[in-house]
């Protein structure tokens, strides 16, 4: 049977997290979901094994920083003593960001990606550990409404590791 985690950085992290959890497809009833704060100790997400999809949903604040409880995370995996094959036979891994262009000072040709730094280097870091991606990296901009969110929620739900 497989679970997802679905760890939340911030406020509007935490909404975003309650919509994922929610729009689970009825046909995956055997999926277990819980969802938890960035910061709560995050060595334990190491325990988790193969059967687990860890969904992180990660905002970006001013100056391209995680929020507080984000932080906790982002500091814990950006770690250099990790070695390179920490995820060997664990956990699958997907990132959502929710950035907001508004913060930036050239708003006229930002996008969801300009402002999304915490979720690319999450990201990014997380395959360098040898993780294994379960669903592309999403990114949302809260200046359009954040409009990639439901899509994103939807293609997760039907990617092929529920299959």
């Amino acid at each position: 049977m497989v679970k997802v985690a679905i760890i939340h950085g911030g406020e509007l992290a935490n909404d975003v997290a309650q919509q994922v959890a929610a729009k689970k497809p009825s046909t995956l009833s055997a999926v277990d979901v819980t969802i938890r704060n960035a910061s709560e100790r995050p060595k334990t997400l190491l325990e988790h094994g193969s059967d687990t999809i860890i969904c992180f949903i990660m905002q970006t604040i001013e100056n391209a920083s995680p929020t507080e409880e984000g932080g906790t995370l982002v500091r814990f995996f950006k770690r250099k003593t990790h070695p390179e094959d920490l995820f060997r036979e664990k956990f699958a891994f997907c990132v959502l960001g929710l950035g907001d262009s508004n913060l930036l000072l050239d708003r006229q040709t930002t996008s969801a990606k300009d402002c999304n730094q915490v979720a690319q280097e999450l990201d990014s870091r997380l395959e360098a550990l040898g993780g294994n991606r379960a669903h592309s990296l999403g990114m949302a901009d809260e200046r359009h409404g954040l409009e990639e969110v439901e899509p994103w929620i939807d293609s997760f739900w039907a990617s092929e590791c529920f299959k």
